[in-house]
């Protein structure tokens, strides 16, 4: 039988959710430099970054039909350099009756997608193509689950 439905959780227990995701961009030297001085057009990379991995977070549901609305009680986003690139790490925060992998997952894509945005003018070669831009390395690193105290 072919069906698709949302789990019902109406009889779980409520309990504190945790969980982390991280990803990473990998971008040209020059567009890091550009990022870390502060010289992208579009503004500040890490800030609006930032603010729209919270916003992802908080709408996993709209994009996830499958995902519950849950009470998301703290976003964390940290955005960090490395060599090759950016990496996001999301940390989400919930007390309900299903985890928050996927609104940390969903938080970490949509800030790796608003980064490409803002530098994609700087990732362009000559074709207008992104041969040195990847999106790379999306995964939960931990999840928690505790009962209610």
């Amino acid at each position: 039988m072919r069906d698709i439905k949302m789990v019902d959780i109406t009889n779980k227990e409520n309990s504190v959710r945790i969980a982390t995701a991280v990803g990473r961009i990998r971008l040209r030297k020059e567009t890091i430099k550009r990022i870390l001085e502060g010289k992208i057009e579009k503004g500040d990379v890490f800030l609006a970054s930032k603010l729209v991995g919270i916003i992802g977070t908080k709408k996993t549901p709209e994009l996830l039909p499958f995902c519950h609305p849950i009470p998301i009680t703290n976003v964390s986003v940290d955005i960090k350099p490395y060599d090759s690139g950016l990496e996001v790490w999301v940390t989400v925060k919930s007390v309900g009756k299903t985890g928050v992998e996927m609104e940390a997952l969903t938080g970490v894509a949509i800030a790796l997608l608003n980064i490409w945005d803002m530098v994609k003018k700087y990732e362009k070669d000559e074709e207008g193509q992104y041969p040195f831009t990847v999106i790379e390395e999306i995964r939960v690193v931990k999840k928690e689950k505790h009962p209610l105290s």
